[in-house]
């Protein structure tokens, strides 16, 4: 039975106030010492994983306006909050996750101005392989076996913000030509 698009008690935006509110065990978890966590990691995992599970019951049941401001809320919390709790670790550089921040902040920012003003704004496709892209560097930094590798983590972080550049240039030059939300936002 599909939702109503008001609605805010649903299934899918249960599991993404859910991954909000884990978020924090998560960053408690990550070791204070460099060399990864089995057990950070597989929460990483899981809080990632969520993110679909909630698409695919949202998509099942019904999209609703809460849902989709939360969901890319819950995205934020948990990959900011990852990286800059691996910043606070001496495991990430600080200037790729605070450009990584300062778009995601702007983004958002923008996202509401128009979402108040009646304008959708579904990720695009760059958009979301930006968001793997981030969960991978977070990934394999969390993982013993890549720990030492860190050379592949930093590049895989340093992937991410070009992609993170990339579709928040997309999305500016979107808002500029007048297209706002209409056509695929990043």
């Amino acid at each position: 039975m599909p939702v109503d698009p008001n609605a805010l008690v649903t299934w899918a935006n249960a599991v993404t106030v859910g991954r909000i509110l884990v978020s924090p065990l998560l960053f408690a978890m990550i070791p204070v010492e460099p060399g990864g966590s089995w057990v950070a990691l597989g929460m990483w995992f899981v809080l990632c994983a969520s993110d679909g599970f909630d698409g695919y019951l949202a998509r099942r049941h019904g999209i609703t306006h809460s849902g989709a401001f939360l969901d890319p809320l819950a995205d934020k919390v948990l990959v900011l909050g990852a990286m800059f709790t691996l910043v606070s670790r001496g495991v990430f550089w600080l200037l790729p996750v605070v450009i990584i921040a300062v778009r995601e902040v702007v983004v958002s920012v923008y996202r509401v101005v128009v979402g108040a003003r009646g304008v959708s704004m579904p990720a695009s496709r760059t958009a979301k392989v930006k968001t793997l892209s981030q969960q991978l560097a977070v990934a394999g930094a969390l993982m013993p076996l890549t720990f030492d590798e860190r050379w592949l983590w930093l590049s895989l972080l340093w992937l991410a913000v070009g992609l993170t550049l990339l579709s928040g240039a997309q999305y500016a030059w979107r808002a500029l030509a007048g297209r706002g939300g209409t056509a695929g936002a990043v």
